[in-house]
């Protein structure tokens, strides 16, 4: 049977399985996967979701203004800075579609304009909602264009008098001309300034930069599904390269004696760090640097790794780094990715000196073509 179509399908290009089912979408995916990896073993059945609507915990609405004056909110379409409006995405929470539209539909009466990037006018550039499926909080990015927004207060006031279960909004100056959605700068008009969501009975504090995977439910079972390949000890030490704000190295750290997580980002360090404390975690720490040197580091000091796991960007890891990799030669190496073409690349440089196990795919994006893939590497003796 297939799934209804989203009327805006083919303006929008967000979704490329639309109107197929979704057990045909997870055969797709599960047969793309094993095309890319069936050199390096047998692929496991895809575990999809129970659930594959409205699993995006992180929306994004861009801004603009049509040209009879009217304020439209939504993406770009595909290839373009065209915004095509959406008010419900069958991919994206429902609640944060609900309070996209409050908002543009408060700028009328706030005298907000909205930017222009053409002419680099206007105030109000994107809206970003993100909210944490198992706490409920909810926070509200407002991405302008200068620091000064008329009313703030009043504003905040009448948005959550219409949604009243936002936790925090705030106020990200952008004020580039550039397509990063995220300025720099973060000013909290309400609340604490971020949200928190727990993961793996571990509570995570979510800042308007965070990574943070957007659908929690799979990422649930794409975590145990790492922890059970790695079959972890406690007289295992651990490093999580790309540790992002520590998400994989706080699960880890509940079985093993040491976690030790890198990342180059200073900003998801002090989240990782925070999140470290606010779990009373004793056996985990974070070091901000690149991981590859890192590695190399510890190689130089003769420090034994038993365990790495490493969730590298889309673009995959860097040939440095799998050849820090190869030099320190931990037992066992999970690789997680969420791009299998450039994990495929990455095995080949892997497979000289490590085995792969097993090879299990994760639909964490139900009614798109990407999929999430888990790789367990044993060293050759």
């Amino acid at each position: 049977m297939a799934e209804k179509v989203c009327p805006l399908a083919k303006k929008c290009g967000g979704c490329d399985y639309q109107g197929i089912s979704y057990e045909e979408q997870l055969k797709k995916k599960e047969n793309s996967v094993r095309k890319l990896m069936k050199e390096f073993g047998e692929i496991r059945p895809i575990i999809g979701a129970d659930d594959p609507y409205h699993y995006r915990n992180k929306v994004h609405a861009v801004f603009s203004r049509k040209r009879n004056g009217e304020i439209v909110s939504g993406i770009y379409q595909e290839g373009t800075h065209k915004v095509v409006p959406v008010d419900a995405c069958q991919i994206e929470n429902e609640k944060a579609d609900e309070i996209i539209v409050s908002v543009r539909k408060l700028l009328k009466s706030f005298k907000i304009k909205v930017y222009d990037e053409d002419t680099g006018y206007g105030l109000l550039r994107h809206v970003l909602v993100r909210t944490g499926y198992m706490t409920g909080q909810i926070m509200v990015v407002l991405v302008v264009s200068s620091p000064i927004f008329p009313s703030k207060n009043n504003f905040v006031k009448a948005l959550r008098a219409h949604h009243p279960e936002i936790s925090t909004v705030v106020l990200n100056v952008n004020d580039r001309k550039t397509s990063m959605v995220l300025g720099p700068r973060n000013i909290t008009l309400y609340g604490k300034g971020y949200i928190e969501d727990r993961l793996c009975g571990c509570m995570f504090r979510i800042s308007p930069t965070s990574f943070y995977q957007i659908n929690p439910v799979q990422t649930e079972k794409l975590y145990k599904t790492a922890m059970m390949l790695a079959r972890l000890n406690k007289r295992n030490v651990v490093v999580d390269a790309y540790c992002g704000i520590g998400t994989i190295g706080m699960v880890a750290a509940k079985t093993v004696k040491e976690v030790i997580g890198v990342e180059l980002n200073a900003e998801a360090v002090r989240d990782a760090q925070s999140n470290a404390r606010r779990n009373n975690m004793k056996n985990i720490r974070f070091v901000q640097g690149d991981a590859g040197v890192f590695l190399e580091g510890m190689a130089d000091r003769e420090e034994a790794v038993d365990v790495v796991f490493m969730d590298p960007p889309r673009s995959g890891s860097s040939p440095e780094f799998l050849k820090s990799l190869l030099v320190i030669r931990p037992k066992k190496i999970v690789y997680i990715s969420c791009e299998p073409e450039t994990q495929a690349r990455d095995l080949k440089t892997l497979k000289k000196d490590y085995k792969v196990e097993a090879i299990q795919p994760v639909d964490m994006f139900p009614f798109t073509e990407k999929c999430e893939t888990v790789v367990l590497l044993t060293r050759k003796e």
